[in-house]
């Protein structure tokens, strides 16, 4: 396919000293023999170490969701390892700290990071994405994003029309990065994997849709991205009628998705600890579930504006 052909283009390119991220203190730098390794644990096995609303950056285990999905994030940040014929796709990558574990766990499930061919996000904050330059260093693979998150990656710093832009650092710049069009699925290894629009946390975010196979049996995954209204202090969702229709117009889209397993780049936004309590993580919160969730938090925060302003 088009991606996969440019991506064999791109990842022939180097990436510059100055593009590369800052060093991190303490940061691993080699992985021990897999033997060494512990092995991915269950669900359940994985919810006795991570806890709801759990630190970034804790350290937690890797776990299978589906026959080709495992879990690789630390315990408060998601991050997927998606097995495909053609090499493996992650999704998000965490803080540049949090990046460690994620390479750590990828390991631990048996596979080596080279093997990424590509790294999808959920959107453009340092908490997903922060280590993302490391791991494209260690893996060659490009980022496909959003055309409005693509300067993000590239320079490293908040859109300006973020509701939180000047609250975050400078994150690593990403050389590699890939636009793709939102609604039009990127078909890699066998799967199609689909970026839905999903402005509001940050204008380029992306809600990710696709099928994980057991022989014939399928189940779809949505990884629908946070969409909560948070802001610095001196932004108004209200003074941006436009961008509050586009906001509402993409938790529409998640609302809409068909979606066996929910999963969210904060696992407690869509209660992905106590699911996992119970062994799977299918079932439980909807798409529509979590649509109404984020809806209600909006509507919230733009009453909460208006009391403000009369």
């Amino acid at each position: 396919m088009f991606v996969e052909s440019l991506a064999l283009m791109l990842l022939g390119g180097s990436i510059a000293a100055a593009d590369k991220p800052p060093a991190v203190e303490n940061l691993r730098v080699e992985a021990p023999p897999p033997e060494k390794l512990e092995p991915y644990v269950s669900p359940s096995e994985w919810a006795k170490v991570c806890k709801p609303w759990d630190d970034w950056e804790k350290s937690g285990p890797p776990f299978k969701i589906t026959s080709d999905v495992y879990y690789v994030g630390t315990c408060g940040i998601t991050a997927l390892l998606v097995e495909t014929d053609s090499g493996l796709v992650l999704i998000d990558v965490g803080t540049e700290l949090g990046g460690a574990d994620v390479w750590f766990n990828v390991f631990r499930v048996g596979h080596d990071v080279k093997q990424i061919k590509f790294i999808l996000y959920s959107h453009e904050h340092f908490d997903h994405i922060g280590g993302v330059a490391s791991m494209q260093l260690k893996s060659g693979a490009p980022v496909l994003s959003s055309p409005e998150a693509v300067s993000v990656f590239r320079t490293g710093k908040d859109n300006p029309n973020d509701p939180q832009a000047g609250l975050h650092k400078p994150m690593g710049k990403v050389a590699n990065v890939i636009p793709v069009s939102p609604g039009t699925p990127v078909h890699f290894g066998g799967i199609a994997f689909t970026p839905i629009a999903t402005p509001g946390h940050t204008p380029g975010a992306l809600t990710w849709q696709w099928k994980s196979c057991d022989g014939t049996d399928c189940k779809t995954i949505v990884y629908a991205d946070s969409m909560s209204p948070v802001s610095r202090d001196d932004y108004k969702f209200s003074d941006h009628p436009e961008y509050v229709a586009e906001y509402r117009e993409g938790i529409a889209r998640i609302a809409a998705l068909e979606c066996d397993i929910l999963l969210t780049p904060h696992p407690s936004a869509s209660f992905m600890v106590q699911r996992a309590q119970t062994g799977s993580l299918e079932g439980g919160m909807t798409c529509e579930d979590y649509a109404a969730a984020v809806t209600r938090r909006l509507d919230a925060r733009l009453e909460r504006e208006a009391g403000v302003n009369q």
